[in-house]
């Protein structure tokens, strides 16, 4: 399975809540410029999982725009930033064994991510995820491994 997780575009503060910040027009496009480079890596996800939260979800909607409509998406409230990384990665890979899927698009938020990657890829330290910024983890039984790491800075 490869499992790709995606950090939110950037956001603005002006909003009700955390969980109501928009996408800034930046992070538009940086999400935009790492779909279309994400489209060289993969033509299409079989399951993807995205945060309740507002930014979560215009940063699907921007990635959606580049790729076809998976087999199946879903919220969940256990991708917030606060969420138990354990109980995230678990989820993750319990709904892509469900779905029987081989390409997994997961949105979420720092530090949940950096923390998710440590729960699946044994011995890596939590890695900083830029806005828009992806990790593809590689990972086949029991075995994982974290393939790279690319920001919008990085892929230019």
């Amino acid at each position: 399975m490869q499992l790709f997780l995606m950090r939110h575009g950037e956001a603005g503060y002006h909003a009700q809540s955390d969980r109501e910040r928009i996408l800034t027009e930046t992070g538009r496009h940086h999400t935009g410029i790492m779909s279309n480079w994400l489209t060289r890596n993969v033509s299409a996800f079989d399951l993807v999982l995205v945060s309740p939260y507002l930014r979560a979800q215009q940063t699907w909607q921007e990635v959606s725009k580049h790729f076809p409509e998976p087999r199946k998406w879903l919220v969940l409230d256990e991708l917030t930033p606060a969420a138990e990384p354990g109980k995230a990665a678990d989820l993750v890979l319990a709904y892509a064994e469900q779905y029987k899927a081989d390409k997994v698009l997961v949105i979420a938020h720092m530090p949940l991510l950096g923390y998710m990657v440590s729960e699946l890829v044994a011995g890596v330290e939590p890695p900083i995820f830029a806005t828009s910024g992806i990790t593809l983890i590689d990972k086949h039984a029991e075995q994982a491994s974290l393939v790279w790491q690319h920001a919008p800075h990085s892929i230019s």
